[in-house]
Order: C-alpha cells, then sequence, then structure tokens
C-alpha cells in the first residue's frame, strides 16, 4: 500500500517538456517529468524518493505505461527523461531527428529478464527453444515440454512495453507473438495472474521477480540443449551467464542539463546504484 501511495504521489505531479524551451534549457528549476518502461518504474520512483529528500526544490514524478509510451512523450516534448528497457528504434532515432529531437542514451542499470511460473508448477528449468515454442504457439499443453498435462496460460506485456519487443527479439528470434497470448497492461499484473493461476507463464523485469519470490517461482533458463539452466542473479546478469539480460536506459534530448542532469548523476552515484541494488536490479559497477 505504502508503494502505491507513493507512486501515486509522483503520477500526480505536473508535466514539463524536454525541449529546447524548457524550463530546464532555460536554467529553472521546479520538475522533472519521467515516463516510460514498466520495468524501471519502481526503481526510478525510489531514485525519484531519496532525490528529493536532498532536492526539495525539485518534484520529480515518475509514470509507467512502457518504453514506447515514455519514447513517444519525449520525441513529443511531454517529457524530461525517458526510462526505455530497449534500445531506439531506427524509425524512432529518425522521428527525432525530423522532429528536433536528440535523443542521448544513458545506462543506469543492468537487468535479467526472468521466467515465472506459479509455485504449484513442477518444472524445475525451462530452455530457450521450449520458450519459444510457447510464446510462438508450438506448444500448447504443458505436457508438450515434458510438464503436467494442462493448458499453458501464456502471459505477456502488450506491444508498447520494452520488454515485449526485446523478449520477441532475443528469445523469439523476432517471430510472431502467438495470438493465445494473454497482453497485460503491467509487469505487476503478470505477477498477480501467475501467482494465481497453476497453469500460467510469463516474464518479468528481475526487479519484480525478487520482490515476488515467495509468490511465484523463477524458472532457471538454457541458453540451448547443451547447455546448463541459469538462475537470473547479479553475478550471472553482470558475467553474461544468464543470456537474457540487457541495460535499462534514461534517454533525454540532449546531453542531460539542470535539475535533469542532477537526477540522473543521482541516478548514478553510489547512493543511486544502491538503490539499483536494493530494488533487485543489477548496479552498473
Amino acid at each position: 500500500m505504502k508503494q502505491k501511495l507513493r507512486l501515486a504521489m509522483y503520477a500526480a505531479v505536473a508535466l514539463s517538456t524536454v525541449c529546447a524551451g524548457s524550463a530546464f534549457a532555460q536554467g529553472k528549476a521546479g520538475a522533472v517529468v519521467v515516463k516510460g518502461s514498466d520495468t524501471m518504474v519502481n526503481l526510478s520512483a525510489a531514485w525519484a524518493e531519496a532525490f528529493m529528500k536532498d532536492h526539495p526544490e525539485t518534484m520529480v514524478s515518475v509514470t509507467g505505461g512502457g518504453s514506447g509510451v515514455g519514447i513517444a512523450a519525449l520525441l513529443a516534448g511531454s517529457a524530461d527523461v525517458c526510462n526505455s528497457s530497449r534500445d531506439l528504434q531506427p524509425k524512432e532515432k529518425k522521428q527525432g531527428a525530423d522532429n528536433g529531437v536528440n535523443c542521448v542514451e544513458t545506462n543506469v542499470a543492468l537487468d535479467g529478464i526472468a521466467i515465472v511460473v506459479n509455485p504449484a508448477n513442477p518444472l524445475t528449468e525451462i530452455s530457450s527453444e521450449q520458450l519459444m515454442k510457447i510464446y510462438t504457439g508450438k506448444a500448447s499443453n504443458w505436457k508438450d515440454i515434458n510438464g503436467q498435462d494442462a493448458k499453458i496460460l501464456i502471459l505477456s506485456r502488450e506491444t508498447s512495453s520494452g520488454t515485449y519487443v526485446f523478449f520477441q527479439e532475443h528469445v523469439l528470434q523476432k517471430q510472431d507473438y502467438s495470438p493465445a497470448v494473454r497482453l497485460m497492461p503491467a509487469t505487476s499484473a503478470i505477477i498477480e495472474a501467475v501467482a494465481s493461476d497453476k497453469t500460467a507463464i510469463g516474464y518479468v523485469g528481475l526487479g519484480y521477480a525478487a520482490s515476488a519470490k515467495d509468490r511465484v517461482k523463477l524458472l532457471p533458463v538454457k541458453a540451448d540443449a547443451a547447455g546448463s539452466a541459469i538462475q537470473p542473479t547479479e553475478e550471472s546478469v553482470r558475467s553474461g551467464k544468464y543470456w537474457i539480460s540487457r541495460p535499462l536506459h534514461c534517454y533525454t534530448n540532449g546531453k542531460p542539463k539542470g535539475a535533469v542532469k542532477a537526477f540522473l548523476d543521482f541516478c548514478l552515484s553510489p547512493a543511486g546504484q544502491n538503490i539499483v541494488r536494493e530494488q533487485g536490479y543489477v548496479p552498473l559497477n
């Protein structure tokens, strides 16, 4: 409940812009608007809470909705910082250039995408091939991958999510998701569905998985049939042994400055990177 109230507080702040005529480009302080990745929303909210304790003159608002939503807001000038769990697409870079928006990337953390099932599911590991079969529709029953005889409830983030795009590119090898996949509006919704349904499977950011480890089961993942199943941890993500991993980005219009730079500098500071670890993600260093 405390976390929900905190997020609601951040979401209620009025918008500022990132374009050349924004408040920060003019050297004024007041508000930093952060939008985008649902994977990063709790992390950014924790950063904002800590930052505002030391900078009471600056209000930082944080909202999710997906990386695509954040990128669109940055390109439209309605966000100062875009949180994104994926890289910019070529069409987005072109749109930015056409609109005079110079998207500058700052890596702020590392993440592993955890595969989660209900604790009652007897499966103890899963392979990249099995994940591909499930999410492309070639396996619709758990027995198709040597599991129980039950139809699989397949859960995914919606198309605006950077995690949706990353999973499709790196796990499905750019194949289409099955029409049977149920698209969920938020990562928290995937956790809730998996926790309440014995037949469900989903994928979530490592921080969400870590905070729900008493309600869902994380499956170690094999990169190939001959490899070992690897659990997503700070060590396995940082070393690259856990192959479904990625950097988490913040995009700004041009190099950060003013209050935006102060906020991102905090995110990258030892205190900010300690918050990354506390939230279940992987610090850069």
